[in-house]
């Protein structure tokens, strides 16, 4: 008799482990960009309003995954939420350029089949990463960018705004401060004097990217970047978001990968990509790949965060920022946000 209860409670938890387990499974991971995000600088109002937008963004790619859709349609759906949010630097809250234009960049990727798509430096695409999704399944192509990848979202039938929409007070007010500590480090510079004296980091303007991993039903993952780049960027510059590899990547056999942070050394690094070979050679989990990856930026000199999904639902989020706005959502809808460290 005290055999049998011995077994039965050997069952039982057993059972217990195993429903924590699936618990625990994560169908998507988030991320609304890393940088310096202090809670002493956070009003109640502005925290409260980021958590409901990433909780919101997450509903919407849970409801695409438990309808039995894509992740592809999962990912494509949260990013819309975010890019439709001005406290992102994506869509509608995106940065400003030096010039006082807002260029966007974006990419997704299949995991299933590695078919990607991307746009770069577009001005009048309402959403991004629409447009990079139909690259990748209504062309022979990869990445396209500036007035052809327009002309062709247009033919797509995606949705074309003035270039106005993307105006806010915020970001302008950003561009011209960024503007007037670029011109006060450019003096310091000529008086071979480091800018550092004033506290002034350009590259710390740029916080808000999108990021999306999405894990289905049928086991497929993908991910996706929406992003407005660079405060005060020039001549054109692309970061890391739109180059498959560096910030963006997804393989269903190794990880969804989407990254944020100062883009030239994630591409320099080709951090998504080195996340997914770490994996796939070493047999590394997805979270001691993704650490070293990121260490790797940091010791560059880079600065940011990721997200990374696997293909048994195991998720990692490291940064080495002040903050990182992200958030996950299990199998079962439990969701968590969070923002600082």
């Amino acid at each position: 008799m005290k055999l049998l209860k011995l077994i039965a409670l050997f069952l039982l938890s057993v059972i217990a482990l195993k429903v924590t387990a699936q618990q625990k499974k994560y169908v998507m991971v988030i991320h609304g960009g890393a940088g310096t995000i202090l809670k002493k600088n956070m009003t109640p109002e502005k925290e409260a309003a980021y958590i409901a937008v990433l909780t919101q963004a997450l509903q919407a790619g849970y409801a695409e995954i438990k309808a039995g859709k894509t992740s592809m349609d999962a990912v494509e759906a949260t990013i819309h939420v975010m890019e439709n949010d001005p406290h992102f630097n994506a869509g509608k809250g995106a940065v400003f350029t030096h010039d006082g234009k807002n260029e966007l960049d974006a990419a997704i990727m299949d995991g299933k089949t590695l078919m990607a798509g991307s746009v770069a430096g577009v001005t009048t695409i309402k959403n991004p990463i629409s447009a990079a999704r139909a690259v990748m399944e209504k062309s022979e192509h990869v990445m396209m960018v500036g007035a052809g990848a327009e002309q062709f979202a247009k033919e797509a039938g995606l949705e074309i705004v003035d270039p106005k929409y993307f105006w806010t007070q915020e970001r302008w007010d950003g561009l011209q401060k960024a503007i007037k500590e670029d011109s006060t480090k450019a003096v310091l510079d000529h008086g071979n004097k480091k800018s550092e004296l004033l506290g002034i980091k350009n590259h710390d303007y740029k916080f808000g990217t999108v990021g999306c991993v999405a894990l289905d039903k049928a086991g497929n993952l993908a991910a996706g970047t929406s992003t407005g780049g660079m405060t005060n960027k020039k001549y054109g510059r692309v970061g890391d978001a739109p180059i498959i590899g560096a910030g963006t990547y997804c393989n269903n056999e190794t990880a969804g990968i989407s990254c944020t942070g100062w883009g030239e050394f994630y591409i320099r690094n080709v951090v998504a990509k080195t996340i997914s070979d770490l994996m796939e050679y070493k047999g590394l989990s997805v979270a001691e790949a993704s650490k070293i990856a990121l260490d790797k930026v940091g010791k560059m000199g880079g600065d940011g965060g990721l997200i990374a999904l696997d293909k048994k639902g195991n998720v990692a989020m490291p940064f080495n920022t002040e903050g990182m706005y992200r958030g996950t959502i299990t199998a079962d809808g439990k969701i968590e946000v969070s923002i600082y460290k």
